[in-house]
């Protein structure tokens, strides 16, 4: 497939607005507080229809428009803030109410059992969990208003300290028991420093900042409330390795699943130092680009 491919408008419009409204959520945090203060009620659960326009404008570029996958990408956000508004309702001391766990659950189910991948071209189904991201951005950092989640880009040092520590330290246990275990394989070529800084760019955006806010964030934040931090910590990590049970084979990864539970541990630790999502995605972008730079 050439690149024209991939750069179609509609696809390149879709993906500027999905990465955008993360983006302002990352860097704009005082301001997505004011909005969630804001906007009245109704504005607040009805607004997040608008995440159907990024999927009618790449699925219609590619002549694939579905009015089923169209309903589904305008109610679905719908559905989420109606139930983080319910909750906010009911839950003023932000201990956690089920239906903050049932939005977890069905976003969490959708991403690990590729449920709406079929709605987008080949190539593009990360834009469909870019577009679920920012639906539970809206809903529990707007509609919510859920404390202490840390969703911060702006990173400072002690997030990079923070990070890193944690980090050197996973390397430590990690790199001898994968070895061991045969899960990871040292490569007979180092990567260019050039490929290693992209590598490590494009992972801590799209893959350690969603799976962090979602995993540290949402889910660990919320269960501290319920069980308190070690319990919590031990859980979310547990649910982070089974998470990734079927992750480059058909068969359960059981490896996979022993390798990325610690790894949650440490991803955890990193976060709750500072309740800030930037600290646990700097360890979860160093551990994820030395895994596919050197060790996979």
């Amino acid at each position: 497939m050439n690149v024209e491919y991939f750069l179609r408008p509609g696809a390149v419009v879709a993906a500027v607005l999905l990465v955008a409204a993360m983006m302002a959520a990352g860097f704009c945090p005082a301001s997505i507080d004011k909005l969630g203060r804001w906007l009245p009620r109704p504005a607040r659960v009805a607004g997040p229809a608008l995440l159907c326009v990024p999927y009618a404008l790449v699925a219609t570029s590619f002549g694939i428009f579905r009015w089923g996958w169209f309903a589904v990408y305008a109610l679905l956000p719908v559905a989420i803030a109606f139930l983080l508004e319910q909750a906010r309702s009911e839950d003023s001391g932000q201990r956690g109410n089920w239906r903050d766990f049932v939005v977890l659950l069905a976003l969490g189910l959708a991403v690990d059992l590729r449920w709406l991948e079929p709605a987008w071209p080949h190539g593009l189904a990360a834009l469909g969990k870019i577009l679920l991201l920012d639906a539970g951005i809206f809903g529990f950092l707007v509609v919510r208003r859920l404390e202490g989640v840390g969703f911060d880009l702006r990173l400072t040092l002690r997030d990079l300290r923070r990070g890193l520590g944690e980090y050197c330290i996973y390397a430590l246990i990690a790199i001898p028991l994968g070895l061991w275990l045969g899960f990871l394989h040292l490569h007979a070529i180092l990567p260019s420093p050039l490929r290693a800084v992209g590598a490590f760019v494009f992972t801590f955006l799209f893959i350690a900042i969603p799976e962090e806010l979602f995993f540290r964030g949402w889910l660990q934040n919320l269960l501290e409330r319920r069980m308190g931090r070690t319990a919590a910590l031990l859980l979310t990590a547990a649910l982070f390795g089974l998470a990734h049970w079927n992750k480059r084979t058909l068969n359960f990864n059981w490896r996979y699943v022993v390798m990325a539970a610690i790894a949650g541990l440490f991803y955890g630790r990193a976060w709750r130092a500072q309740r800030r999502v930037g600290a646990s995605a700097i360890t979860h972008a160093s551990v994820d680009t030395t895994w596919s730079l050197w060790l996979r």
